[in-house]
């Protein structure tokens, strides 16, 4: 066996133990098809949504952004989904007047309307600037949908819809936030374009 062997079968086996967990409890399952629901509302009267999230998540939150904007499995008109950190003049303008804590709070406060959503991203719970971000989102009012890892962290109390995925383990967590965001698109790109995928 080469040397490597056991640690890519050990990494892939958690992965997969932390998705089944998620499939077998139900008010995770039952979260996420509200979620569901939530986007299809959303975009049906013709709201928007913004992400955010830092590093690994923040990559995540641009990903999931671009599948509801560009396309995910059909050619069909693009949605009003936008991650809020890709004005990187804007962000380091922000937190070097401000602070990186106001980088999301401070655009979520110029652009989302009511009836909007704010998709926020942490493993931890507990990313400064992300829950500055809901602070803002509960004040305007916008929804929010926090991912989160095991705890929720101060996330937990604060968002409308909580997807906390039950491990500790920052790249678990972010391979089932990627799963179940890309469920997310998919199922709300089924309901608003009717297609079978």
């Amino acid at each position: 066996m080469r040397p490597y062997t056991e640690a890519i079968h050990k990494a892939f086996q958690e992965s997969i133990r932390v998705k089944t967990e998620i499939l077998h409890h139900p008010e995770l399952m039952t979260t996420i098809e509200e979620v569901v629901d939530l986007m299809v509302n959303t975009f049906r009267e013709g709201h928007r949504v913004y992400f955010c999230g830092n590093g690994g998540s923040a990559a995540d939150a641009q990903h999931l952004a671009a599948e509801f904007s560009g396309r995910f499995y059909i050619d069909r008109r693009p949605l009003p989904a936008e991650a809020l950190h890709c004005n990187t003049s804007y962000l380091t303008a922000v937190a070097n007047d401000y602070s990186y804590e106001e980088v999301y709070a401070r655009l979520l406060r110029a652009m989302a309307q009511p009836g909007d959503v704010l998709w926020a991203l942490s493993t931890s719970g507990n990313s400064r600037n992300v829950i500055r971000a809901i602070e803002i989102a509960q004040q305007i009012p916008v929804r929010v949908i926090g991912f989160t890892g095991r705890s929720g962290g101060a996330m937990k109390h604060m968002c409308d819809y909580l997807i906390k995925v039950p491990s500790d383990d920052t790249p678990r967590i972010q391979e089932a936030h990627m799963l179940i965001g890309h469920t997310i698109c998919q199922l709300t790109e089924q309901v608003l374009f009717g297609y079978d995928a």
